[in-house]
């Protein structure tokens, strides 16, 4: 399905204006996106799931590491669901590459659900990092001492700062890091100080997500592996966003020479290919090397060179997830209309329909 959105969509921009009128509507109307289902589940992350099943038990608090880019959106509903009723510290990473009035907004938002607490933290300072000893302790007020120590499972989409992290409060490499999604595949105890132990988890998404716009932002963040989602389509919906709310970051990085307010304006495929112009992403023919231009879009989110960004506020999320819980339920109605209609009944609930894997 990817490589065909792909594939469709490279196929409409060669073809003349009238042509993309035709088949491409976001041509016209840049509000009204191409979609594409991101969906990454491989198999050592069912091995993960099956791990923190059988790890939760023993676990006093849960911590949660978030894309602070992407607070909503990185947040796991498989997870909460596999966790229960556990103590949860929400952890707004690279708080540092994000914007920080919308942190503010999700650190309240987060700090208001129940048995939550929720901090924003930059994984390299190793002064904050501690704090989050501090959070857990006033989650888990009766553990602590060697009869009582204190017992941690870490847990975050991959490609978060959780490793990172880790080494951070470690104060040793403990965790393997890296800039891309899967390098921690094995589950790992590390012993943070003589009563209190950390289970760290590879990075699990979640079977099936029916949020687009959470897909999107993931796979901009680079939480998804790079074979489950076209460059191009997610480029453009991350120009689409920082076009509506960081226009002047992106005309500071890539000068093309606008009028005020202009940048804002321009239809999402014609800003990808003038800034494949500006940065001499060409090909033979005069032509935009689309991909690498993508490319270069999203590495200049990945490293924040574009400057302090955050996606999604808690307002924008929680339409984004109504949208998607209807969209959901209207799916399966209609699949329990079909099968009633084939005379099989609805025996079986229909996957990802409440499920704790759909979000």
């Amino acid at each position: 399905k990817t490589v065909l959105a792909g594939a469709a969509f490279r196929f409409r921009r060669s073809k003349s204006d009238s042509l993309l009128a035709t088949l491409s509507p976001h041509r016209i109307n840049k509000k009204v996106p191409p979609r594409m289902a991101i969906q990454w589940f491989p198999g050592h992350m069912h091995l993960t799931k099956k791990a923190i099943t059988e790890r939760i038990k023993d676990i006093d608090v849960v911590i949660e590491v978030l894309d602070a880019r992407l607070p909503g959106s990185s947040a796991n509903p498989l997870l909460a669901e596999l966790t229960g009723h556990k103590p949860t510290l929400k952890v707004l990473n690279k708080q540092d590459v994000a914007d920080p009035e919308r942190t503010a907004l999700w650190v309240d938002w987060y700090n208001a659900q129940s048995a939550t607490r929720a901090v924003g933290l930059d994984a390299s300072d190793p002064a904050p990092a501690r704090k989050l000893i501090d959070a857990c302790h006033l989650l888990a007020p009766n553990r602590g001492g060697m009869a009582k120590p204190m017992r941690v499972l870490i847990c975050g989409v991959p490609n978060v700062g959780k490793s990172t992290l880790i080494n951070t409060l470690s104060n040793k490499r403990q965790a393997k890091t890296g800039d891309e999604a899967g390098i921690t595949k094995l589950e790992q105890r590390i012993t943070l100080a003589d009563d209190f132990y950390l289970w760290d988890t590879p990075g699990m998404l979640w079977p099936r997500i029916i949020v687009p716009e959470s897909g999107y932002n993931l796979a901009a963040s680079g939480a998804v592996g790079r074979n489950a989602y076209d460059e191009e389509l997610v480029a453009l919906e991350l120009l689409r966003r920082l076009q509506e709310h960081y226009a002047p970051l992106l005309e500071a990085r890539y000068k093309l020479g606008l009028p005020p307010g202009a940048m804002a304006e321009m239809q999402d495929d014609e800003l990808l290919e003038a800034i494949g112009r500006k940065r001499g992403a060409m090909m033979s023919g005069g032509r935009v090397n689309l991909q690498k231009t993508a490319e270069i879009v999203m590495t200049d989110f990945r490293t924040a060179t574009l400057g302090r960004i955050t996606l999604e506020t808690p307002e924008l999320f929680e339409r984004w997830l109504a949208a998607g819980l209807a969209k959901d339920a209207e799916r399966a109605a209609k699949k329990e209309a079909r099968l009633k209609s084939r005379g099989k009944g609805s025996g079986k609930r229909e996957p990802g329909s409440g499920d704790p894997g759909a979000q």
